[in-house]
Formats: structure tokens, sequence, C-alpha cells
């Protein structure tokens, strides 16, 4: 990558590609992904993305603590035999590790390249963090872009660290740096954009939690990388020998992880979904190219975690027979127990995993879920706890649970905030410790284009929908054996995006799944608000359910939190599928 000036207009760069790999998409992933990357074959740049909504809230946690904590001390571990590699080899890293304390990270980096006599030059990246601006909340960080990491790798950085950028950012950082682009080229960074957004989840691009997994070898898929070229198209691949693989399909899977409309709106600039264009371009490899970007939107979002109040559950373990009875007694007797104790929130769900004449104990066996809410800790501890064990002999026959219950604990609540892009300090601190200012891309949006914190889709036209299939037989069946699905959690809502591997499946799937369909299949949707997002150039259509995950992740509203298998339940409701599509 070639240093620049990090005041100004930056000038044009190499136009050689800039081979950029990922080695995490979460807090929490594959620990030797880093070393994987790094011997697997060549790479400019090494991105790892650590946070996401319930990870700020861990960190929020961990700050309480001890100040000095805040970042992922997952990533300074993975460090300590890979720095020296990432060195020799000229790979430089960007991550947002950095979390709630990005310039401790820095400092604790530092000190690990002294320690280990490791030359490496360090930058980190802050102004995301507006506590001060948010005094209820434990985090507050708003989604700063990419420019902050290409001021540092502009000035020399090996190693830039970040506290809240978007995902992407750790992708459109280096590619500016490295291309020289300027803040208003934005087809180019919404190509980039889109291959962020392909790279952020690691495994995912390359046939980790893959709907039609089953044709692929998907036991340990290697990490992605991405090609970028100049004119900001980019080719999807990962290291020769690794797992698993790369398609139009596990591309276009990740593609509709966790997105809206037509509209992907971001600090650098907004990506227009609706133009993205995939062709295989060789085994393993899928080119994304056709992308068109517009201005950024004038507001940043700002995630925002609080501690909502005190959570306990007990699972009951209802066998053999009469189980519905059962379920009916336990819950008579809890309730009356609770009394005036009774928290604010009780729910039960009744999962009937249990089979007739089964032939082990546990598959004859249903599970009654109790989750209790309050402000008080003391109304869903002890206070629930005893009065589930205290049934243990004098309930349903065969009682126990599956664990002893607890004293309850915290949970979290995320919500979003929106503040004008020019009020929000984004400083890039360069390896020799120079403060940089960040001026906002969004101060080169026309006013009014997009509206603070409002869903950026306003003018877009829907998406052209094909000709339907002609009339001919159909046979009850699986949604899954024609389409594929993923989906994901964005605070309290869900996505589920969801494509056909073929225009035939294509033309009967944009007309059959409309959102009354969606929730007579989805019943949980019924009541909800549900919009539908028509993409033809990826065969698909994404759904957005509000407020199904109440009030975020970490609030644990439902069975399925985070929302990952929501599409997988639907690929599992069946159909009256055209013959000719099975």
């Amino acid at each position: 990558m070639n240093p620049a000036p990090t005041g100004g207009e930056a000038p044009r760069g190499s136009s050689a590609p800039l081979r950029v790999g990922n080695a995490s998409g979460f807090y929490g992933d594959r620990f030797d992904a880093v070393r994987e990357m790094l011997t697997g074959g060549p790479l400019d740049v090494l991105t790892g993305d650590y946070l996401a909504e319930l990870t700020m809230l861990i960190l929020g946690r961990d700050r309480l603590k001890d100040p000095r904590l805040g970042y992922a001390k997952t990533f300074l571990r993975q460090l300590e035999d890979t720095l020296g590699l990432a060195h020799e080899r000229g790979v430089r890293i960007v991550t947002n590790a950095g979390g709630l304390n990005p310039a401790g990270l820095a400092d604790a980096v530092r000190a690990l390249a002294a320690r280990t006599g490791v030359p490496v030059r360090v930058a980190h990246v802050e102004g995301d963090d507006l506590s001060a601006r948010f005094p209820d909340a434990l985090t507050a960080n708003a989604y700063l872009g990419g420019a902050g990491i290409a001021a540092c790798l502009r000035a020399g950085a090996d190693v830039v660290v970040t506290g809240r950028v978007t995902d992407a950012a750790l992708v459109t950082g280096p590619a500016a740096a490295h291309f020289g682009w300027g803040p208003q080229e934005y087809d180019r960074l919404a190509g980039v954009v889109v291959a962020g957004h392909v790279l952020e989840c690691g495994t995912q691009a390359t046939g980790g939690n893959y709907a039609f997994f089953t044709g692929h070898d998907v036991r340990r898929p290697g990490f992605p990388l991405a090609e970028i070229h100049a004119d900001g198209t980019c080719v999807v691949t990962k290291h020769d020998g690794t797992g698993g693989l790369v398609d139009v399909g596990t591309v276009t899977a990740q593609l509709l992880y966790e997105t809206g409309g037509a509209r992907y709106a971001g600090p650098d600039v907004t990506a227009r979904l609706d133009t993205v264009r995939l062709e295989e371009d060789g085994t393993d490899r899928v080119r994304i190219s056709g992308v068109r970007g517009e201005a950024p939107p004038p507001a940043l979002k700002v995630g925002l975690n609080r501690i909502g109040g005190w959570r306990n559950e007990v699972v009951f373990v209802l066998t053999g027979l009469d189980v519905e009875a059962k379920a009916r007694l336990v819950r008579d007797q809890l309730e009356d127990a609770l009394g005036k104790q009774r928290p604010a929130e009780v729910r039960w769900e009744l999962a009937r995993t249990d089979a007739a004449d089964a032939d082990t104990e546990e598959r004859a066996s249903a599970y009654l879920r109790l989750v209790v809410r309050d402000p008080d800790a003391e109304r869903v501890g002890r206070a629930v706890s005893s009065a589930a064990i205290e049934l243990a002999l004098g309930s349903y026959p065969g009682f126990h649970v599956t664990a002893p219950p607890g004293k309850g604990a915290p949970y979290g609540v995320f919500g979003a905030a929106y503040v004008p892009a020019a009020t929000v300090p984004h400083t890039a601190v360069l390896p020799d410790g120079e403060r940089v200012d960040i001026p906002s891309a969004a101060g080169a949006a026309p006013d009014g284009d997009v509206p603070p914190g409002a869903a950026p889709d306003g003018g877009v036209p829907p998406g052209a929908l094909p000709e339907p299939l002609p009339p001919g037989p159909t046979r009850r069946a699986p949604l899954g054996l024609v389409l594929g699905a993923r989906s994901g959690d964005k605070g309290g809502d869900a996505n589920i995006g969801v494509w056909a591997r073929t225009d035939d499946a294509w033309r009967w799937l944009a007309h059959e799944l409309t959102t009354e369909r969606l929730r007579v299949l989805l019943p949980e949707t019924a009541r909800l608000s549900v919009a539908r997002h028509v993409l033809p150039n990826l065969r698909a259509l994404n759904f957005v359910v509000e407020g199904i995950l109440g009030e975020g992740v970490a609030a644990q509203a439902r069975f399925d939190p985070q929302a990952k298998a929501l599409g997988e339940w639907l690929r599992a409701r069946y159909a009256d599928i055209p013959e000719a599509l099975l």
C-alpha cells in the first residue's frame, strides 16, 4: 500500500489489486484463523470484526469492572504468535477489536510488539464514544466510516485498531488508502462496501450457515478474502486448499444477511443493493460488479446499550403421557406460589419435542420454559427459584428441570439513535501520536437527501417482477427444496432474505411469497409490520419484520433471540410448489 499525505484530497494511488482477508466474524470466532489467513496465501490486509450489539454490552460490563478493559482481549492473544508473521509477510492488520477502548488496545499491541521485538507501527481511530450525550446508557457509540482507517494506513500504520465503525469500514478504509479514492467516489466506495459486507461475517461467505450445505464439505470452511480492483469491483474467494466453498449462492446469502431495502446506507456511502451483479469467475471465485453508490445520509446511527432489568428462567421436563395437563399443573402451581411477588413479566412456552412411543426417554420428553423479568433482582431470583424447586415432590409425575434455577442475571436492552454526522468527532491517531480530525463524508450530501434516522429507501422504484410461471401441477413440499434463506437481527427487528437458484424458481418466488403469505407461513409475524423488498439481480426477496425480537438480542425476548434460524423455519414450511421446480 502506498503511504500518502493525511490532509486534503488523497492523490490517486496504486492500480494493483488489493487482497483483503477476514479472520473474525464475531468475538469468539475460530481462534487460529489469524494464523490460517497469514500462512494460507498472499494477502495485503487482514481484517477482523469482533463487534456486535451484544458484544458492546459485554464490553460495557467489562469496563464497569475495570476501566482499563473494554476491548476484545482475544485479539491480543491471537497476535502473540502472529504479529511477527504478519510483519514478515507485509500484511497490515485492521480490526475493530478496540471496542470501547481502542486507545487501550493500541497501547497493549505496542507493548506486545516491544516485548516480542517486532517493529510494527500502531495507530487507532476514536471519536465514536458518545456516552456523554447519552448518560443513561451503558454504551453509546456512533458507527464511523473508513476514512480514519485510511488516514492511519496512509501514515504508514501496520496495525490499525478502531472502536465502533461499520463492519464494511474495515474494508473501505484500506481500499480508499490503497487506490487513493476521494470521499465522493461513490460507485467505487459502494462496491467495496458490498465486498466488506460479504467478508464481515467470516465463514458465512464460504459455506458456513449455508442453506444448501448438504451438497458440500463445510466441516471446516476457510475464511474469505476479496481481490479488490481500482474500479470498485472485486472477486470474493478464499485461500487455495481451505474448506468450504465460494459460489453465487454463498455470496448471495451473505449479501442478504442483516440488510433491509435497496439502499444500504453507511457513513462512507449509500450502496444500492439492487444494482449488485454476481457471476462465477472460476472455482471458488465470485465477481461482484455493477454496484452503484449514492451520498451517505447526513446522520450517523448510534448504538445504545442499557441494562434493562433482571432475568431468570426455568425449563421443566415433561415426559410421556398427558404433557398438556402436566404443563397446566406446574404452571398453576408456580403462579400461585409467586403470589404478590410475581415478576413484572412472566412468559411460558411449551415446546412439544416429544414423540409417541419413543425409544429413549429424551425423545419422549417435552420442555416447558418459564422466563421472568423484573427491574428488581429479588423478584426474579430466589423468589422464583425457590418456588420452582419447592414443587419437586408435589407436582406432575416425573418432575425434573434441565438445570438448577439460578439467582437471575441482568439483561441488556439495545436501541438506536441518530445524530448529525458533522457533530461526531472522528479522529485518527497516527503511529507518531499525531491526531488528525477526519471530516464527515456526509458533508457532501445534498440537504434533505436522506432524512436523519429515516429508512433510506425513499425514491427507489420497486424492483421489477419477472413474468409468473405458467399454471401447472403442484406438489405439497417444503419451501427449502427450491429456496435458500438467511436471517438475522438488527436491534429488535429481524430480516429474512430469501433467494432462488434458478430463473424459473425466481419467477415463482417473486409472486408466491408476498407479505401476506409470509404472515401465514410464520404466524409469529402475523401481527407485526413486515416490509418486502425485491432484488431482481439477486433473484431475491428481503423481508424486514419489525419488533419480533423485542428490545434486542441481549433482552432474549424469544427462543431464537438473534433470529438466526427464522429463515430455516420458513424453508421448513410446506407450500404447493410447481412440480417443474422439484
